[in-house]
């Protein structure tokens, strides 16, 4: 399988799409192109990235290829097992599909005003309220999920699954603005950014050259 992501300083939904393939557990490779360069509209058009429209992520695996972060989460469970990225239990397993899709959906403020930027952090500001409505439904979530599914687990249902990967870039996010969140979210939010898989993406963030003015800033409103 070959994946091709954005910068991962500031992709998030590259982020979503890598995650899946480490948590798929299957060998992988990894191409990192910049969002935004000279050779970006150049790019766009060529074989790999017609089905997407330029899109990242995008996975190709012989002639098969997915282009969506949530797609890619599913075909890979297929591939693998789906107990690998969703609960086993069935009305946890409803859950976390619908809290994945609602993130995949949903959100939009906290998106455009506090795009994605591991090698940042801010200094605290008062979110709009947008953001902090979005915020406000962000840990309703994550306390059903622990409250009913965490169990003696880290995560949202126990282990590291499709659901925190779905939120993940929302956690990068509350760091780099120090938006206000929860108490028992805090801990949460450490046990992903401390997971292998993100520890390796944060690394390779932090190598990486590429600057873009456009997300170097505290916020968009």
């Amino acid at each position: 399988m070959k994946l091709i992501i954005g910068n991962k300083a500031y992709s998030s939904w590259s982020l979503r799409g890598w995650l899946a393939c480490k948590q798929s557990g299957l060998p992988f490779e990894e191409v990192v192109v910049p969002l935004y360069d000279q050779d970006r509209d150049k790019r766009r058009e060529g074989a790999e990235f017609a089905p997407s429209s330029g899109k990242v992520p995008i996975l190709w695996d012989g002639e098969a290829v997915v282009w969506d972060s949530l797609a890619i989460v599913d075909y890979l469970a297929d591939k693998v097992g789906r107990d690998r990225f969703w609960p086993a239990d069935e009305a946890a397993r409803a859950m976390a599909r619908s809290m994945a899709a609602e993130m995949h959906s949903s959100f939009v403020s906290l998106r455009r005003e506090h795009s994605m930027n591991i090698r940042q952090i801010y200094p605290p500001q008062p979110p709009s309220e947008a953001v902090a409505a979005d915020l406000v439904r962000i840990m309703e979530l994550w306390a059903q999920a622990r409250a009913r599914w965490g169990g003696d687990g880290d995560f949202l249902f126990g282990e590291f699954g499709a659901a925190d990967i779905m939120f993940a870039p929302v956690c990068t996010r509350i760091i780099t603005y120090s938006l206000p969140v929860a108490r028992f979210a805090a801990t949460y939010i450490t046990a992903v950014l401390t997971h292998p898989f993100m520890q390796d993406w944060i690394a390779g963030a932090q190598e990486e050259e590429w600057v873009l003015e456009q997300f170097e800033q505290p916020a968009r409103t």
